[in-house]
């Protein structure tokens, strides 16, 4: 697939192991390095079975959860921080923040909150590499990984209805805690 350079290994090897765990036959991965800086494009969608890179994107953290990185994590209502681990893609909604994805965590106790917290994959007007240029990062969301608006609907579209979704930071808590890597 030649991801090397283009993705950290560490995320990747992470993502393909609970790949192998979780995966429903779907060949879709969308893997999110939050170890890189918001100001890089952090996420990836991956066709495993065509071994293709379908989407390299910027993507946004919550807002307590860091400034250009995110190193804060939480799974609690109302912490406006990202939740790290793997997710399965849900179905899509137009909501307040136009066309968006539901996502359920997968793992108690680090993301199993994600729908009562609504955190959802949407696009966001402070994603983009106009307000990375004029504030040195991207904005940050209430918890979400949102997208730059023109990528929002091709994206979403790609990885909708069943597929795997895994946050990844280079913490210690969280890979010593998560029972699917």
């Amino acid at each position: 697939m030649n991801l090397n350079g283009l993705i950290q290994f560490n995320a990747f090897e992470a993502a393909f192991t609970g790949y192998k765990k979780l995966n429903n036959n779907n060949s879709i991965l969308t893997v999110i390095d939050f170890s890189l800086p918001s100001t890089e494009k952090r996420m990836y969608v991956l066709d495993l079975e065509y071994k293709e890179v379908l989407f390299v994107s910027y993507v946004s953290h919550g807002r307590n959860s860091g400034e250009n990185y995110a190193t804060k994590f939480s799974n609690r209502n109302g912490s406006y921080q990202s939740s790290l681990g793997f997710y399965r893609t849900g179905s899509t909604y137009e909501g307040g923040n136009g066309y968006s994805l539901l996502l359920d965590g997968l793992e108690k106790g680090i993301n199993d909150m994600a729908r009562s917290r609504a955190i959802v994959i949407h696009g966001a007007d402070y994603c983009s590499e106009t307000v990375i240029h004029s504030s040195g990062r991207l904005g940050r969301s209430f918890g979400c990984p949102a997208l730059p608006r023109e990528l929002t609907k091709p994206i979403i579209d790609a990885i909708k209805g069943g597929s795997l979704l895994f946050i990844y930071a280079d913490q210690p808590d969280y890979l010593q805690k998560s029972k699917v890597i």
